[in-house]
C-alpha cells in the first residue's frame, strides 16, 4: 500500500510556542500528540522569513537562490520539480487546502485539487474562502483592516493600540481556521483505503492580524502569561532602525505585549483544535499509523524579542527558526527530540523517501528519515531589507547586509542575539570559519532574479471543489 502523506502548516509561527516545547502557557495538545507520535526537530530553521519564498522552498526543496522566488508576489519557474508533482507522477491524488500564496492563485506546483483561503494579495479576491464569504454576505473586516492598505490607512486608534490583535469580526464556522479545518476534513474523508494520497493543509493563523474568533478570544488571561525569553524592555541599539516596520514598536509595552500574546496563543489553540480533528479522523478510519504527517511554519515570529512583534527585522531566531513535527509511517522513533541543525528544504527530500520516489534532481537537503541526518550550518535570506542572509552552526550565527554590514553571536554565552562580537578577536576563527560557509553555499548557483508569470499554468477548480464538498 502506497504511503499516505499529510503536510500541515502554519504561517508566522513561533517555533518555543508548543506545549511540548516547553512553553509555561500555551496549550497545543493535539499537536504535543502528534510530537509524541514522531520526532520534534528542535533546530528547524526556514530558508526565508517571508510567506512565498519558504513555501517554494518547502515543495521544492531548494535554497531561495536556486528557485528564485524572491518576493511574495513571484512565480515557482517552469522546470523545477516540487514533490507534489512527484507524487503526481507516481499517481498519488495531491490536494491542498488553505493558504498557498501563488502567483498566480491556482499556479500548479502539482495539487490536483485546490480549495484556497488566502490573505494577501489579488488571491484573497478570487479564492474559494472569500467567494464563499461574499455569497455568505460577510466580509473579513479584521483582516482587511490589517493586510490592505486602503484600509488599514482608516484604522482606528484601537488597532494600533492593541498591535492588530483582537476578537475577530467573523463568527467561528467562517473564521478561516475553521474553514481551513473543515474543507481539510472532507478531503481526508474521501481518501481510499489503498494509500496513495498527499493533502497540504495550510493554515492562515496565527499570523497577523491575532484575531481568534469569539470565545476562542477569552482563552487566556492576558496578564497571567510569561513574556517569552529575549524579551527586552526597550529595542536594543543596534535594532533600532526597525522601530517603526509594521507598527511603532517604541510603545510597546508589557500589558500590550501580554495582551497580543493572548490572542496570538489563542490563535494557536485554536489551530490546534482543527489539527486534532484532523487527525482523529484518520485513527477513526484506521489510516493515522501508516500516514506520514508533517507539521510545520513558513517562518516564526518575534513576539517581544528584542522589544519587536511580526518578522520585519533581522534573522535572530524567533524569527527564523520553526517547529517541525515529522511522524513517519508506522510511527517509527516516537517521542524523539532531535538536536541536529534541520531546515525546510528537508521536508521534500524526506516526503519523496518515505514515498519510494527518487528527486528528479539532485536535492540539497536531506532525508530525516535518518537518524543522523542534519547539517553543520543553515542559511537563510532576506531581500526585504537590502540583500541580507543568515548562516547558523549550533554555536554561532553570522548575519550579513549590504545595509547593516556583519554580525556574529555566540549562541553559548549569549542565546538571546545582543553581543555583536564580529569584531572580538577572540571569535575570529569562528567568523572565518562562518564566512567560509557562506561562500560554498552560495556557489551552489548564481543568483536568478525574480521570476514573475502571472499568466502561468494554473488548474480550474470548479469540479474538485463540487466534488470536495459533496464528499465524493
Amino acid at each position: 500500500m502506497a504511503t499516505n502523506v499529510l503536510v500541515i502548516q502554519a504561517d508566522q509561527f513561533r517555533a518555543d510556542c508548543l506545549g511540548v516545547a516547553g512553553n509555561p502557557d500555551v496549550r497545543t495538545p493535539h499537536l504535543d500528540r502528534l510530537a509524541a507520535d514522531g520526532v520534534r526537530y528542535r533546530n528547524a530553521y526556514c530558508p526565508f522569513p517571508v510567506c512565498t519564498p519558504s513555501r517554494y522552498s518547502l515543495v521544492s526543496g531548494l535554497h531561495v537562490r536556486q528557485h528564485g522566488g524572491w518576493t511574495n508576489h513571484c512565480t515557482l519557474a517552469p522546470g523545477i520539480d516540487t514533490f507534489p508533482r512527484a507524487l503526481r507522477r507516481a499517481g498519488y491524488r495531491t490536494a491542498a487546502v488553505g493558504k498557498m500564496h501563488f502567483t498566480p492563485t491556482y499556479l500548479d506546483v502539482g495539487y490536483d485539487h485546490l480549495e484556497l483561503a488566502e490573505q494577501d494579495g489579488p488571491g484573497r479576491y478570487d479564492d474559494d474562502y472569500h467567494r464563499e464569504l461574499a455569497a455568505a454576505g460577510l466580509a473579513p473586516v479584521t483582516d482587511l483592516i490589517d493586510q490592505e492598505r486602503e484600509f488599514r490607512a482608516l484604522a482606528p486608534q484601537s488597532y494600533w493600540d492593541t498591535y492588530g490583535s483582537g476578537r475577530s469580526n467573523l463568527p467561528e464556522e467562517w473564521h478561516s481556521t475553521a474553514w481551513i479545518g473543515e474543507r481539510a476534513r472532507r478531503v481526508l474523508a474521501g481518501w481510499s483505503d489503498s494509500g496513495g494520497q498527499l493533502l497540504h493543509v495550510s493554515f492562515v493563523k496565527p499570523h497577523h492580524p491575532f484575531d481568534p474568533p469569539a470565545g476562542w478570544d477569552e482563552t487566556y488571561d492576558a496578564a497571567a502569561l510569561t513574556p517569552l525569553p529575549g524579551w527586552t524592555e526597550g529595542i536594543p541599539a543596534a535594532d533600532q532602525r526597525h522601530r517603526r516596520e509594521y507598527f511603532d514598536y517604541g510603545r510597546l509595552d508589557l500589558p500590550r505585549l501580554r495582551q497580543v500574546m493572548a490572542h496570538y496563543y489563542a490563535t494557536i489553540t485554536h489551530l490546534d483544535h482543527e489539527v486534532g480533528r484532523m487527525l482523529d479522523l484518520l485513527r477513526q478510519r484506521g489510516l493515522y499509523d501508516d500516514t506520514m504527517i508533517v507539521f510545520t511554519a513558513d517562518h516564526g515570529e518575534y513576539l517581544g524579542f528584542h522589544h519587536l512583534l511580526l518578522k520585519d527585522g533581522p534573522m535572530y531566531d524567533p524569527v527564523v527558526k520553526v517547529p517541525l513535527l515529522v511522524k513517519f509511517p508506522g510511527r517509527q522513533r516516537p517521542g524523539e527530540a532531535a538536536d541536529a541543525l534541520v531546515s525546510l528544504i528537508d521536508v521534500a527530500p524526506t516526503v519523496l523517501s518515505a514515498c519510494g520516489l527518487p528527486p528528479a534532481t539532485p536535492l540539497p537537503g536531506k532525508d530525516l528519515a535518518d537518524p543522523a541526518a542534519g547539517h553543520d550550518c543553515v542559511f537563510a535570506e532576506d531581500r526585504r531589507h537590502g540583500i541580507a542572509g543568515m548562516a547558523r552552526t549550533d554555536r554561532y550565527k553570522l548575519l550579513w547586509s549590504d545595509v547593516a554590514g556583519e554580525a556574529l553571536f555566540d549562541l553559548t554565552a549569549d542565546p538571546h542575539e545582543l553581543a555583536n562580537v564580529v569584531d572580538d578577536p577572540a571569535h575570529g576563527d569562528a567568523l572565518r570559519l562562518m564566512r567560509e560557509a557562506v561562500a560554498r553555499w552560495a556557489l551552489y548557483d548564481a543568483t536568478p532574479p525574480t521570476y514573475l508569470d502571472p499568466a502561468a499554468r494554473h488548474q480550474l477548480f470548479a469540479g474538485a471543489v463540487a466534488e470536495h464538498r459533496t464528499g465524493g
